[in-house]
């Protein structure tokens, strides 16, 4: 579950329906209607059953009578095999508020895929950000994107991007801040879609549609690095990458067999920002350990180097310590 942000005419309906066109994706989408919502109702209709829209105001001052939930429990119904559930909040919704919202709810099946706060490049500073101490919006979110770039003469690209940053690590020191131009960000940076092949060989009506209005793929690209072993590995050294991934590391993935004591249990991992969620898995005899790490900007030679680092076999027992840590990210999973 994906919570988009941004301040009113920054540009998060853009990037929403940027990302509904991504092909063969199926994405649930929960709206309010305070303000002015464009969301194009054909990619939403045409992807889930039932589009779920809050009324009544700002999502974050919603009475607390179950709407959110509501509308989220319909949409992690299994049988609509959803991607991702991103909730769009109004242009006035505190972010951290929604963050809590998101973050406390207790839908099974729904995991927190983050916080997406976008920021106007033209704008930024004379309507959110006007100095002194950094807005607390900052600190709730787990990708800035920096929106609108096209509007800021190119040579001045990366100073407006870094001035955002320098104010983002003011509060966060997790953030992952891209630049974007249109709304457009590679989707991989949010979600996986699970239908990865047409099997008619044919594009689709909405392949045809992204491929027309995306053809080029104007946007920053996602970059991944995927590891594999074979024997059982340390929980311990696993955390240390789960809780402390590389830089320019937003996302990680993956499904490890973890020794602990004198069993093995198998897993999987997601990591979004800051947040690790793990839950059991069954793993088929033989299977090997698998782990993706998805960003930008990376390094890829360290990346792959801290990954294989943290799947080397376990050199015995986990610690009581490291079983603890690994017990609390499981019971929030």
């Amino acid at each position: 579950m994906i919570a988009l942000t941004g301040h009113l005419g920054a540009g998060k309906t853009t990037l929403l329906n940027h990302v509904l066109r991504t092909p063969q994706a199926r994405i649930g989408v929960v709206i309010n209607d305070f303000g002015e919502i464009n969301v194009d109702a054909g990619l939403i209709s045409g992807q889930i059953d039932e589009p779920a829209s809050i009324a009544g105001g700002c999502i974050c001052c919603l009475p607390d009578d179950g709407q959110l939930d509501a509308a989220l429990a319909r949409l992690a119904d299994p049988k609509l095999r959803l991607d991702a559930i991103i909730v769009e909040a109004s242009g006035l919704a505190d972010p951290a508020a929604l963050a809590r919202i998101i973050g406390f709810s207790e839908i099974g099946g729904v995991r927190d895929g983050g916080v997406v706060d976008v920021v106007d490049a033209v704008q930024h500073f004379e309507t959110v950000d006007r100095g002194g101490v950094a807005p607390a919006r900052y600190g709730a979110a787990t990708l800035v994107v920096v929106n609108k770039l096209d509007q800021v003469p190119a040579e001045d690209h990366d100073t407006v991007l870094a001035r955002v940053e320098a104010r983002v690590r003011e509060r966060n020191s997790r953030a992952h801040v891209i630049g974007a131009t249109n709304g457009s960000i590679d989707p991989a940076l949010l979600y996986d879609v699970a239908a990865a092949t047409d099997e008619t060989g044919q594009l689709s009506f909405r392949d045809a549609l992204f491929e027309e209005a995306f053809g080029e793929h104007d946007h920053v690209h996602a970059k991944s690095v995927t590891v594999t072993a074979a024997e059982p590995i340390d929980p311990g050294r696993l955390l240390e990458l789960l809780e402390f991934p590389p830089a320019g590391v937003y996302r990680m993935k993956g499904r490890v067999a973890v020794r602990h004591r004198t069993a093995v249990q198998g897993f999987v991992v997601n990591v979004v920002g800051p947040a690790v969620h793990v839950a059991r898995s069954t793993l088929p005899p033989g299977s090997d350990n698998h782990l993706v790490a998805i960003g930008t900007h990376f390094d890829t030679a360290t990346v792959r180097t801290r990954m294989t680092d943290a799947l080397r076999p376990a050199d015995g027992p986990a610690s009581t310590t490291v079983q603890r840590r690994w017990q609390r990210y499981l019971t929030k999973s």
